[in-house]
């Protein structure tokens, strides 16, 4: 199984969120830099994490992103079922129309299974369990948000 790029940058983005002190707030900028994926996809990242109530906007001065309280309880599983928008993972049409095999097919009933074995192996990985301070230190020192 492959997850699309779209919850790979999600999964970066919570998982950079996580890996800060609760109070610091990023700009969607510096998230976008920290996590080496352009600005708009980051942006739209946000506001779906945002929408999902997985991170808080914080307007005005020294506003920015940052993980909620939600945020640092979901699990990878929930967030990727969150995310994935196709509910077959094999293309049933064709460019005539249905495949004519669809009403006794057996392969998209198998896929649907895989594809949740999938994500039930990842239901017990929380997010912001995944980043470790050794990782993630001198990507926070290089931020300026420890020494």
């Amino acid at each position: 199984m492959r997850i699309n790029a779209f919850s790979d940058v999600c999964l970066r983005v919570v998982m950079l969120l996580c890996a800060a002190p609760e109070t610091v707030t990023f700009t969607s900028r510096v998230v976008a830099a920290e996590v080496g994926t352009p600005y708009n996809h980051v942006s739209k990242a946000l506001l779906r994490l945002r929408e999902l109530g997985l991170v808080e906007a914080i307007r005005g001065r020294n506003g920015g992103v940052r993980i909620s309280a939600l945020g640092r309880e979901a699990t990878v599983g929930w967030l990727l079922r969150q995310l994935n928008t196709h509910t077959d993972l094999a293309a049933c049409d064709t460019v005539n129309g249905p495949c004519p095999l669809l009403d006794d097919c057996g392969l998209r009933g198998a896929l649907r299974r895989a594809r949740e074995a999938f994500y039930r192996e990842l239901d017990d990985l929380v997010i912001s369990e995944i980043p470790h301070g050794k990782r993630t230190g001198p990507v926070l020192v290089e931020l300026g948000l420890v020494r």
